[in-house]
């Protein structure tokens, strides 16, 4: 047996090294893989010394690809199309597995329908367009971060500072315009945009004539935001040609893409000539988190460079690119795959033998070799090496930094996750994400000027263009805005007067001419003008300009510096007090509540007395009496009947207090009715006007008629169109529109002359008037800052009383409301009184129910009894009627305050036989009237 298991033993290991050896054996002895990049550039200096150390950093390391080298065909692109597209046909022809780079995108973009022909995986280090997609590139893998990262950070960056637009300075290939598209987009989300694009040709082709000519242009626009999306030849020759001109100061911000900070890493530090030209940009440079691996390298960096070159971002995602394809492939060769080619059929049926294509061979094993690539996992030096379904790296993230004398200052960082941030991008992927704007953070920043105050972002232009401002041409309330007579582009009122007020509060010259809107025969229409700032026929609109909705939509508004809203006016007469002014005081259902209210408090008082206090006793005609006149006997505080019980004492106690607020308030209205003018009209305000079929009078020109129209829904036939205040009053004097609907100023300002009308009703919307600019003009918040201002100092108040002066007609203009009080005024003081009568009555019956359960059970009146209902009803009757005697304390309350009267006696001895004639007494029994019940209840 044990022979056996040896054997078997034996067997199984033998198995085990015989299939290990045959592993080995389909492993290659080396591999080919290629590498693509411009030899002579910034980035592709240091990419050639990381992907050549990284090589033999695989190849040194025995963990990986069990005894399989890298052989690493170099290639050199000249970043051109066409050249690039020449060394990867020699690459395949190689039969490379693999192609680190493309560094260019423009190359990347060429040799990507190779490598997705002939399946070879590409990972390139630095070609960042953000349109290379696994769409259009299946075999394009980007190790490092896209542009549209960048782009986006840019756009948070300009969002940050508050600037709305911008200037692009870009190369004009693939590179530059499809970053400059992404960052149109992100600067779109953040309503904000590009201002003017200012596109250099390929490289080859930029002179310093042409970058004088370019930025000779930018000069002469208003932004001062400027984004450069270059390569670093261009971006040295772009600054030495602004510092030139003095772009570099003067309100100016540069905003570089990563290639700056390419640069400074690679040759820092810089000559000083050269870093005082790129004083105060802000650049941006591709986050790779701090690790000792990373320190290490960069030590190990100094030692191979001798410090004649830095080690800069893209060489860290270089070195990383290597990695990534040595340990998809040690996965592709464990999965006992074998490295093979095979011919291109469809290249072999061209018969193009003169080019020799036929040397050309597909990968294949490349689309598994891929498929490892995209599923990496591990940590590299320029952090996690994964990545997401876009085949983008996880947790893109950029370092700002802000170059200074001979350096340069990191302000902040940026990361996909969570937006700008103090903190390195590490520390917050522990931290739930948060993009709002209060969490976004940066360190100060030294401007271009010296200076850490934010510049303003824009000036007005130097081409000597004026802004063309619109103005009504009004026909009537010329006191808001006119044309001076004999002019064209003179104006003044009360509008004017504060536009040229926060135009002097500005910290900057603002250009501009007033243009006339309107034929001046009547008032023009305001919507129309609006629209014409919209489709830029006019920079901004002055005048008494309301703003709504509908015109917000397409410009912006300044903060208002008039309050509007639509008001009602119509004609009035002077009521008379009459007969029956008394009765004016209370609506007819406030008195309806005050007449029920009495006779109830009667009935609740009656109720709680009438068992212990002779008082509420009697004949039921008398009782009936006693209960109305004790209610409304309260009304002056004249009732002689006193309380007995503590419940009714309570229950009068907030009734009179009810009473004293009712007659005080109706006296107080009553004066007012009496002494004061009072004024009537059949129009009580807009719900009134809208239900009517009167005619309604509008200003022509005002947004009234739209609004009349589509909010109230009120049929255009009602609606009559009015150009002056004249011919508001004619037509209300003579019954042609019932009402006028208008714009509190325009009223206030024909009240202060017209005695004859007044307003009705409330103000039904709430608007006010501000100056019109384009959207996302930047002097529209500058304007709505200086009429804060005016406002704060009380020169808006001193130009509203040199234009709007009224007459002293006007003190009487006030909105005509109903003088009566109604219940809703007084509904907390009845529901009050009538919570405590509830609570009252509720513990009286619970006192008589307590009784009664108590009578019921006694043996006197269980044999008295038959088991009827009738007879529990009469019980309970008797229960309720019969007379209780008061307490000691009580009895000796009424006796001081005095005995019965004569008639109360005569009733009394009118009810007393009645009650003797019943059985006094049963032997060995209870007395029944010992308990509290009429004997006549036995019967």
């Amino acid at each position: 047996m044990k022979v056996f298991w040896l054997h078997l033993l034996l067997i199984c290991l033998s198995s085990v090294l015989l299939g290990g050896v045959a592993n080995n054996a389909s492993r290659p002895a080396s591999v080919n893989i290629g590498a693509l990049f411009h030899s002579n550039s910034t980035i592709g200096k240091v990419a050639k010394i990381a992907i050549q150390e990284a090589v033999n950093d695989v190849n040194l390391n025995s963990t990986i690809l069990n005894g399989t080298k890298l052989n690493l065909i170099l290639g050199d692109s000249v970043c051109s199309g066409f050249l690039g597209f020449i060394q990867a046909m020699q690459f395949m022809q190689k039969e490379v597995v693999a192609v680190i780079g493309p560094q260019s995108s423009v190359v990347s973009h060429i040799v990507s329908l190779v490598a997705a022909e002939l399946k070879v995986p590409m990972l390139s280090f630095a070609a960042t367009d953000p349109t290379l997609t696994r769409f259009n590139s299946p075999f394009f893998i980007r190790t490092s971060n896209s542009d549209l990262y960048q782009m986006i950070a840019i756009a948070d960056i300009i969002d940050y500072f508050g600037w709305r637009e911008v200037i692009a300075v870009f190369i004009d290939d693939d590179y530059g315009r499809n970053g400059v598209a992404a960052l149109d987009d992100a600067l779109a989300d953040r309503r904000s945009k590009i201002f003017y694009k200012a596109a250099f040709p390929p490289e080859s082709d930029v002179t310093r004539a042409k970058v004088m000519d370019v930025l000779v242009h930018v000069l002469m626009l208003e932004s001062r935001v400027i984004v450069l999306h270059v390569t670093p030849d261009i971006g040295r020759l772009v600054f030495s040609v602004a510092s030139y001109l003095e772009m570099m100061g003067n309100g100016y911000v540069w905003i570089s893409t990563d290639w700056l900070s390419s640069v400074v890493d690679s040759h820092s530090p810089l000559p000083s000539e050269r870093m005082s030209e790129m004083h105060g940009v802000l650049a941006l440079r591709q986050h790779t988190p701090d690790s000792n691996a990373k320190r290490a390298f960069i030590s190990r960096w100094k030692n191979i460079t001798r410090g004649s070159l830095g080690l800069n971002a893209y060489g860290l995602y270089a070195y990383d690119s290597v990695w990534i394809f040595a340990q998809a492939l040690d996965e592709f060769l464990n999965q006992g795959r074998s490295i093979s080619f095979s011919a291109d059929l469809r290249v072999r049926a061209l018969h193009a033998t003169g080019l020799h294509l036929e040397a050309m061979h597909i990968f294949d094993g490349g689309q598994a070799l891929l498929n490892n690539i995209l599923r990496t996992d591990l940590m590299g030096l320029t952090g996690p090496l994964k990545f997401d379904t876009e085949r983008s790296r996880v947790h893109p993230a950029y370092d700002i930094i802000n170059l200074v004398g001979n350096g340069y200052l990191q302000v902040g960082y940026w990361s996909n996750y969570s937006g700008l941030s103090i903190v390195p991008p590490e520390t917050l992927y522990r931290m739930p994400p948060n993009r709002s704007s209060a969490n976004q953070h940066l360190h100060n920043v030294i401007w271009p000027d010296g200076t850490t105050g934010k510049p303003r972002g824009w000036v007005f232009p130097n081409s000597g263009k004026q802004l063309k401002i619109g103005v009504p041409i009004r026909v009537s309330f010329k006191e808001f805005v006119s044309r001076v007579s004999g002019t064209n582009d003179m104006f003044k009122g009360f509008c004017i007067d504060v536009f040229q007020a926060a135009i002097n509060l500005l910290p900057y010259p603002v250009p501009h001419q007033f243009v006339g809107f309107g034929d001046g025969s009547q008032n023009p229409n305001y919507s129309d003008l609006v629209n014409m700032i919209a489709a830029g026929n006019f920079d901004a609109a002055v005048g008494d300009i309301a703003i709504v909705t509908s015109r917000t939509k397409i410009v912006d508004f300044t903060q208002p510096y008039a309050s509007s809203g639509l008001l009602v006016v119509a004609p009035f007469k002077k009521k008379n007090s009459g007969a029956w002014a008394f009765l004016r005081p209370f609506t007819p259902t406030m008195w309806g509540v005050i007449v029920v209210s009495f006779i109830a408090i009667g009935v609740v008082i009656w109720v709680l007395e009438h068992r212990i206090n002779d008082d509420f006793r009697g004949s039921p005609r008398r009782q009936c009496i006693t209960i109305l006149w004790f209610g409304f006997s309260t009304l002056t505080f004249s009732h002689k009947e006193n309380t007995v019980s503590c419940l009714a004492r309570m229950v009068l106690i907030i009734w009179l207090f009810v009473v004293l607020i009712l007659t005080s308030s109706y006296t107080a209205s009553l004066t007012s009715i009496l002494t004061v003018q009072q004024l009537s009209s059949p129009i009580k305000g807009i719900d009134s006007l809208r239900t009517s079929d009167e005619p309604i009078g509008y200003q022509v020109g005002s947004f009234a008629q739209r609004y009349l129209m589509e909010e109230l829904h009120i049929h255009e036939s009602r609606l009559v169109g009015f150009n002056s205040p004249a011919e508001y009053a004619d037509a209300l004097r003579h019954g042609r529109v019932c009402a006028v609907v208008d714009e509190r100023p325009y009223i206030e300002l024909f009240l202060s002359s017209q005695c004859d009308f007044r307003i009705v009703g409330q103000e039904f919307t709430r608007s006010g008037w501000g100056f019109a600019f384009p959207r996302d003009s930047p002097l529209a918040p500058d304007l709505t800052t200086a009429i804060l201002k005016l406002s704060e100092n009380g020169d808006l108040q001193r130009i509203h009383d040199k234009w709007l002066t009224t007459s002293s007609c006007s003190q009487d203009n006030t909105e005509m409301e109903s003088s009566q009080l109604h219940l809703r005024s007084f509904l907390g003081l009845f529901l009050l009184c009538g919570i405590v009568c509830v609570i009252a009555l509720a513990i009286c019956f619970i006192r008589i129910c307590h009784q009664f359960h108590h009578v019921s059970r006694t043996p006197v009146i269980s044999e008295a009894r038959s088991s009827s209902i009738l007879r529990h009803l009469q019980t309970l009757r008797c229960v309720i009627d019969e007379k209780k005697e008061p307490s000691k304390k009580r009895k000796k309350t009424q006796d001081s305050e005095g005995s019965p009267t004569d008639d109360d006696r005569d009733e009394e001895h009118r009810r007393t036989p009645k009650r003797q004639q019943s059985p006094t007494s049963m032997e060995g029994e209870d007395n029944p009237r010992q308990l509290g019940i009429c004997p006549a209840c036995l019967t």
